[in-house]
């Protein structure tokens, strides 16, 4: 089951003050970005976020979760909890690089 343009609509809201937020649909689903930074994954109506250091201390109570079949697994961000959420993001923006730009053949 795909995300519904609501939750999609739900996360850039609650992010918002967090930085520049975009969506782009992909995988079958969304990536949500901050600041050009790939931080939160949205598949089925959740939002998933890569297993790091960086932000253990706020997700140890956390759920865990695969977003798709094949993906490692991911810390399940209830988004839900806005002030959380937006801690953890901001500390993902912190210390996600900006992808590579692919280069043209």
């Amino acid at each position: 089951m795909a995300c519904s343009t609501e939750f999609i609509d739900f996360i850039q809201d609650v992010l918002k003050d967090v930085g520049d937020v975009r969506t782009r649909k992909m995988f079958g689903d969304w990536m949500i970005y901050v600041d050009e930074k790939p931080v939160v994954l949205a598949c089925d109506d959740m939002a998933f976020v890569k297993k790091l250091p960086a932000i253990s201390n706020l997700m140890e109570d956390a759920e865990c979760g695969f977003p798709y079949e094949g993906a490692k697994e991911h810390y399940i961000l209830e988004m839900e909890h806005q002030s959380l959420a937006r801690d953890v993001v901001r500390k993902l923006v912190e210390v996600t690089p900006v992808p590579k730009k692919k280069k043209s053949k």
